[in-house]
């Protein structure tokens, strides 16, 4: 889906430098934007999603009702690099001064993570999240599940109400039935259109894995609108003998599904929608910062933290024995290997992968469905203990751990591979998210 642009123009649509301007917006985003008809500012306008000036004169300075009386989001893209020309900060910062809200990014790509967050707006009343489970919180450590938010229908309803997605729950127990009924030369066929690297796993924990991804393959064929899927894998892990890493992974590289661990659905839609709208790299994991102290390393049964200068400021990053679950595309190593956490069957499996060293941004939508909170970060390194939950856990750095110790949403974050507060906080805003943002 693409988003609908308007351009307006205040003289003439035959004025050399708007025509320009047009061309360049077809020429910079023809993946991101459908450009309607230009128009004159004061027209009516056509069902679009936005109205672009690909040239802004001083004539706004004497027609600021005009603009005021535009109802959907305006952009200001005037260079020819698909940015805001630095000529016109004045207009921009003039307008915003009289209580209008424009966008201006001054560079192509957050233009272009503008414009999907405009189709994704358009976009998310028909989509779907699918999610797979019976009985949340009742099964495997349910001591622990019972705590978490996202099983709630107040959960649900308010992310229907923001942004009209819907919830689709199925009994993972059912599909478990559908998963047997696959045969192991079926799977097998499967696997030589992927061939991953894996290490020593058996062939029938391959199959395993194989055969759930076929069974998922098929429910999400079956409706269209689904762009999301998750599963309750550790809490009602005991339907199945296999875990949905290896799934998650095929059906992102084939279909582009963004998958969700634990069915974690505050995760699911921050994931959908930063890599919607940013196309970068992104997985949920578990954050344990070096501060909370033995109640993270009991949980992993670990013994220490790794020995960092500013450890206050560090958070140690695992989850299901790993650094976090994401497909080959997205990792700068990936191996299946053999599960590691006792709550899932011994047949199951996990992926062992890695993101580059370097910045990194957590980011994670908060309970109301009202908030971005954006950390900025640096993946330091990564740390192994053997015989462990935690076989490979990566080590980031934040500027203030106590201050993310007061202000975290949750145990799950979404991290993505690069600094993008600056992008996440236009596309929040677009989407009518207030920020918090730590530095």
């Amino acid at each position: 889906m693409k988003a609908k642009l308007v351009p307006i123009y205040f003289q003439s649509a035959q004025d050399e430098e708007f025509v320009k301007g047009v061309e360049n917006l077809k020429k910079f985003f023809s993946k991101e934007a459908d450009i309607l008809d230009p128009l004159p500012l004061g027209n009516p306008l056509p069902e679009a999603d936005a109205v672009v000036f690909p040239q802004i004169l001083g004539d706004a300075y004497r027609r600021v009702e005009a603009i005021a009386q535009i109802k959907i989001p305006m952009m200001v893209i005037t260079s020819d690099f698909g940015t805001v020309n630095m000529w016109d900060w004045e207009i921009v910062s003039y307008l915003r001064s009289k209580g209008i809200k424009i966008f201006a990014p001054y560079d192509v790509e957050m233009s272009k993570a503008l414009l999907r967050g405009l189709a994704l707006k358009r976009e998310m009343p028909e989509t779907d999240f699918l999610v797979f489970q019976d009985n949340p919180g009742e099964g495997m450590q349910a001591s622990i599940f019972k705590r978490f938010y996202w099983w709630e229908e107040e959960c649900v309803r308010a992310i229907n109400t923001r942004f009209g997605v819907s919830i689709k729950k199925k009994s993972l127990k059912q599909l478990a039935e559908k998963v047997k009924k696959v045969e192991d030369d079926i799977a097998r066929k499967t696997w030589y259109r992927w061939n991953f690297p894996i290490g020593k796993i058996s062939e029938q924990a391959l199959l395993s894995a194989l055969k759930l991804y076929l069974a998922l393959k098929q429910e999400i064929e079956e409706n269209p609108k689904v762009k999301v899927v998750g599963m309750n894998c550790l809490n009602e892990s005991f339907y199945l003998d296999t875990t949905p890493c290896l799934a998650w992974s095929i059906l992102f590289e084939e279909k582009g599904i963004i998958w969700g661990c634990e069915a974690d659905l505050l995760s699911m839609l921050t994931k959908f929608i930063v890599y919607s709208t940013l196309r970068s790299p992104v997985m949920m994991s578990n954050v344990y910062p070096f501060l909370v102290g033995r109640a993270a390393l009991q949980h992993e049964r670990i013994s220490n933290f790794p020995k960092v200068e500013e450890p206050e400021n560090h958070l140690l990053i695992a989850h299901c024995g790993y650094f976090g679950l994401m497909p080959p595309s997205f990792a700068n190593t990936w191996t299946l290997k053999p599960r590691v956490l006792q709550i899932v069957d011994p047949n199951a499996t996990a992926v062992d992968a890695c993101f580059p060293l370097g910045p990194v941004t957590l980011v994670k939508i908060d309970p109301s469905i009202s908030r971005m909170q954006i950390i900025q970060g640096e993946l330091k390194g990564y740390v192994e203990y053997p015989d462990s939950d935690c076989l490979r856990g990566g080590i980031i750095k934040v500027s203030d751990g106590h201050k993310l110790m007061e202000s975290l949403y949750s145990h799950h974050a979404c991290i993505l591979t690069g600094h993008h507060s600056h992008v996440i906080k236009n596309v929040a805003f677009l989407l009518g998210l207030e920020v918090e943002e730590l530095k």
